[in-house]
């Protein structure tokens, strides 16, 4: 999921009107003159950014359950990548240790270096 336009006008929001410590005070009136309506009005306000955290967090959830998926996926195709390596690197050794199949050795090996030198001059 990616950050949006969305999301950075929520967040403003979410964080409009908090300033060190708490919430800001209206000039009109003071902490003893706040009546009922006002308190309803700023525990809406509350619950607002209560519900606009909720679903954030929810979202970061989601996001950080999906990259963990990926990341045992990517491991589990390296612990394969590195069996069939080593396997290959085995089969080398086998081609290396006989004196007959060191030149099939060195012609497969100049290929291969040829190959990759091609690849990468074309890139």
């Amino acid at each position: 999921m990616s950050y949006s336009f969305r999301d950075r006008n929520a967040r403003t929001a979410l964080f409009d009107g908090i300033e060190e410590g708490g919430i800001r005070a209206s000039s009109s009136y003071s902490t003893h003159e706040i009546d009922e309506q006002e308190n309803d009005r700023a525990i809406d306000g509350l619950q607002d950014r209560v519900n606009l955290l909720k679903r954030i967090s929810g979202d970061i959830h989601e996001e950080v359950e999906s990259h963990n998926h990926m990341l045992d996926r990517m491991g589990n195709d390296m612990d394969a990548s590195r069996g069939v390596l080593s396997g290959t690197m085995d089969k080398f050794k086998m081609v290396f240790e006989t004196k007959s199949n060191r030149r099939m050795f060195t012609l497969v090996a100049s290929f291969v270096v040829v190959f990759l030198v091609i690849y990468y001059l074309t890139k």
